[in-house]
């Protein structure tokens, strides 16, 4: 698997590398060559690594029939700044032929006048089709959803089944069931075509449908759809109305795509930045966004530092404490962040309720018992080898004791109040977390030691 990785990311490196030598040439037959052999994504990814004088030579060399699947698969950031550089005609032309659900998802950056153009272009039943996909946020199953779906009533036979496909003569991508529905639309089962292909014609949906499968409700939010994915090693499943009726279906391509913008988030979130930031975005736009991270963690920094200052006397009679407060922050700093990234993760996972969070405190507390003894032995003998002071010693192993307890409470609490209070703990939880195991630390290893070593 590494190996595979690794060979993946040397191609990349690879054809970025010809782009580039193709672009400083001038050869756009060879770009046109290179773009002819990849997926609409991959075009889409080597975009995002160009800065945009350069992607603005890219893209009138991909070939049109794929530039609908390329803006899609651009960051927004990305694919705002294209759409706003092509013409109308242009536009309408590479989205038009996009699936509902896809098309969707990028109608809201397009021009007033593009949309509708677009729509004008679109059958009465396909516009339709579009505006239901349109009605649900985009982080829910509704806003998931495809349309496309194959349905099949519960009284015919396997053999009317087969005439209806073979007149229907294409079935949508990553299709595994057909779904069963009855006169009104309302979801009964599903028809796995494994039973299908396996049973005699002559027997009925009814029969061999799994009538035990329940839809997914149109409003629930997408993390959670992902979750039903992994736990039930779906491909497909049914999206329903409160009526139970069938709306249309999620794909595994779709709930990846859900994980991989959630992971992206909770990674990029940790630096203040969102999943959509783009690698080559104008210097003063990316400046702007980041200010306020560093305005932030400037005042959480000023925080800290305002303990010490509470505390210049005694570090100016002992120097010491200066060289070994930094240990005092940064083991504090770690311990929380390994409790504050599990709690985050059970949290996206729905692990976590009334029932259990307590017990996971309690568990979390005991692990920074544990661990802060062990490090508190540690660091103290390391300190006494240093500075031969037993007291000195003894008091930088209390505050490692009490800020690892403090960080694992902090840790475990901090995403519970923060999405309490409807803030995304992946954004703000690091800051908050290092603020409170830094103020703490600084204060419980300078408090004791202006209280038994001054």
């Amino acid at each position: 698997m590494n190996n595979e990785v690794n060979n993946e990311k040397e191609q990349d490196v690879n054809i970025l590398a010809q782009l580039n030598e193709a672009l400083a040439d001038n050869d756009t037959t060879l770009v046109e060559s290179l773009l002819e052999d990849l997926h609409p994504a991959e075009i889409a990814h080597y975009l995002e690594a160009q800065p945009g004088e350069k992607r603005e030579l890219i893209w009138p060399l991909i070939q049109p029939e794929h530039e609908g699947e390329v803006l899609l698969h651009l960051n927004d950031e990305a694919r705002s700044v294209i759409m706003k550089k092509m013409d109308p005609e242009s536009l309408v032309a590479a989205t038009e032929t996009l699936d509902t659900d896809d098309l969707a998802d990028i109608l809201p950056e397009m021009p007033q006048n593009v949309i509708q153009e677009l729509l004008l272009t679109m059958e009465y039943q396909d516009r339709e089709r579009l505006r239901s996909v349109l009605a649900y946020p985009d982080d829910s199953a509704g806003g998931l959803m495809d349309l496309d779906t194959v349905m099949v009533r519960a009284d015919i036979s396997l053999d009317v089944v087969f005439r209806f496909l073979r007149r229907r003569g294409e079935i949508p991508a990553t299709t595994d069931s057909l779904f069963v529905v009855d006169r009104d639309g309302v979801f009964l089962g599903l028809l796995p075509f494994n039973d299908l292909l396996t049973h005699e014609t002559d027997t009925t949906v009814a029969e061999i449908m799994h009538g035990d499968v329940e839809g997914i409700p149109a409003d629930m939010p997408a993390q959670d759809v992902a979750n039903l994915f992994e736990r039930r090693d779906l491909v497909t499943a049914p999206v329903v109305d409160e009526d139970n009726r069938l709306l249309g279906r999620i794909t595994i391509d779709d709930v990846v795509d859900v994980i991989r913008d959630k992971a992206d988030h909770s990674f990029m979130g940790m630096a203040g930045l969102t999943e959509e930031e783009d690698l080559f975005a104008p210097v003063i736009k990316s400046t702007q966004r980041r200010l306020i991270w560093l305005g932030v963690n400037l005042i959480t920094a000023i925080l800290a530092s305002a303990v010490i200052r509470q505390f210049d006397g005694t570090i100016d009679k002992l120097v010491a404490l200066a060289v070994l407060m930094p240990i005092v922050a940064s083991m504090g700093g770690i311990a929380g962040s390994q409790t504050l990234t599990l709690v985050i993760r059970a949290m996206a996972l729905g692990q976590i309720s009334k029932a259990n969070a307590r017990r996971l405190l309690f568990k979390e507390m005991g692990v920074g018992i544990w661990n802060g003894l062990i490090w508190a032995i540690v660091v103290a003998g390391i300190a006494e080898i240093w500075y031969q002071n037993l007291s000195l010693s003894l008091v930088i192993g209390s505050a490692i004791i009490v800020n690892l307890i403090v960080a694992a409470i902090a840790g475990a609490t901090i995403p519970l109040l923060l999405r309490r209070m409807n803030i995304d703990p992946a954004l703000s939880g690091s800051v908050v977390l290092t603020t409170i195991t830094d103020v703490i630390g600084f204060f419980v290893f300078l408090g004791l030691a202006a209280v038994f070593l001054v």
